[in-house]
C-alpha cells in the first residue's frame, strides 16, 4: 500500500538523509522523498499498520534532521 504525505524539509541534502532514515524503518518497504514538491511517498510493507510504521519514520527522520516535519 503507498500513501503521500506532505512533508517540510529545508534542503535536498536533508530530505535525502529523510529518505535514508525511513527506508530504514521496520514496515517500509520503499520510499521516495522529493525536496521540490515537498511530499514523501511511502510504500509499506504487506500486513504493516500505515499509522505505527509512520510514527516511526518521523522519529527516525527527526534522529537526522530534527526541524524537519512529516503531516500525518
Amino acid at each position: 500500500m503507498k500513501k503521500t504525505y506532505k512533508i517540510e524539509v529545508d534542503c535536498a541534502n536533508c530530505a535525502n538523509k529523510m529518505e535514508d532514515a525511513a527506508r530504514g524503518t521496520s514496515g517500509v518497504k520503499e520510499v521516495t522523498v522529493n525536496f521540490m514538491t515537498q511530499k514523501m511517498i511511502v510504500d509499506f510493507a504487506e500486513g504493516a499498520d500505515a499509522a505505527a510504521v509512520m510514527k516511526n519514520v518521523l522519529s527516525a527522520c527527526k534522529k537526522v534532521e530534527e526541524d524537519c516535519e512529516i503531516y500525518l
